[in-house]
C-alpha cells in the first residue's frame, strides 16, 4: 500500500490542467518540435516523439498542427530553435522542485524562474541538487474499485515495473519511461483504461502540505505555470485539499 489521498490529488491537478488547455497546446507543439529535432520524424524510431504526439492527440490537437510541428523539428519548415534547460530547487518546507524548460532565450528564462522561486519562498539550486530525489518513469492511475489482482497480472505481463495500491483504493501502474505507450495500449486492450497517465519525474519521497503552507506552495507552483518557457514542473510536494 502507498499514498494517502492520491486519487483526490490527481483529480485536482487534472482539473487545473484542464483549465489551461491553451497553454498546454503550446507546450505540446514545442515538445513535438524538439523531439523531432533530437530524434528524427519517425514515430516508430523516436520514443520521445511518439509520447509527445500521443499526448497531443489526447489533448485534441489537430493532425495538421502535429504534422507541422514535426516538420519544423525535422528541418522541413522554418521555425524557432529551442534549447532544453532544467532548473532544480526547493520550495517551502524543503519540498523538491524540478522545472523543465524549452527556450529560445536562456537569460530570460533563468531570470523568470529565479524570480518565481525567490518571490514565493523557494530557492533555485544547482544542477543535480534535487534530481536524484526523483525517478524518470511512466505512471498510469486507475480509479478506486478497479480489480487489483487482474490489473496487476495484466500490467506485469505487459511489461510494467511495479503496481502500487494507494490508501484511497486507486491503483498506480509504474512503467519505464519508454515502455509507457506499450503498457498503456496493452492494458487498454485488456479492458483497463487509466484515468490519467503520463511520463513524469516521480518523487521518491513526498512532502504533504495542508493549510497555509499548502496555499503558499501552490502559489509557487502556479508562478512557474505563468512562465511561457516552462514545459513541466515536478515536485515532491503533495497539496491536500
Amino acid at each position: 500500500m502507498a499514498g494517502h489521498s492520491k486519487w483526490a490529488n490527481i483529480q485536482h491537478r487534472k482539473g487545473r490542467q484542464d483549465a489551461k488547455k491553451g497553454k498546454i497546446a503550446t507546450r505540446l507543439i514545442k515538445e513535438i518540435t524538439v523531439a523531432a529535432k533530437m530524434g528524427g520524424s519517425s514515430l516508430d524510431g523516436n520514443p520521445r516523439l511518439r509520447l509527445a504526439v500521443d499526448k497531443a492527440y489526447d489533448n485534441n490537437l489537430s493532425k495538421d498542427t502535429i504534422e507541422r510541428a514535426i516538420k519544423r523539428g525535422a528541418g522541413e519548415m522554418d521555425g524557432v530553435n529551442y534549447e532544453e534547460i532544467r532548473y532544480e530547487g526547493y520550495g517551502i518546507n524543503g519540498a523538491a522542485i524540478i522545472v523543465d524548460c524549452l527556450t529560445d532565450n536562456r537569460q530570460r528564462t533563468v531570470s523568470e524562474v529565479r524570480h518565481a522561486f525567490s518571490k514565493y519562498g523557494g530557492n533555485l539550486g544547482t544542477d543535480g541538487s534535487v534530481a536524484f530525489l526523483f525517478k524518470h518513469c511512466g505512471t498510469l492511475l486507475f480509479a478506486p474499485g478497479t480489480d487489483e489482482n487482474k490489473l496487476m497480472e495484466a500490467a506485469l505481463e505487459a511489461g510494467a515495473e511495479d503496481v502500487l495500491t494507494n490508501d484511497d483504493g486507486s491503483i498506480e501502474v509504474v512503467t519505464g519511461p519508454y515502455d509507457f505507450v506499450t503498457v498503456k495500449e496493452t492494458l487498454a486492450k485488456a479492458g483497463f483504461k487509466s484515468e490519467i497517465g503520463e511520463v513524469t519525474m516521480k518523487a521518491q519521497n513526498e512532502v504533504v502540505f495542508t493549510g497555509d503552507d499548502a496555499v503558499k506552495m501552490q502559489k509557487l507552483l502556479d508562478a512557474f505555470d505563468t512562465i511561457d518557457d516552462v514545459q513541466d514542473v515536478y515536485t515532491s510536494a503533495v497539496i491536500e485539499e
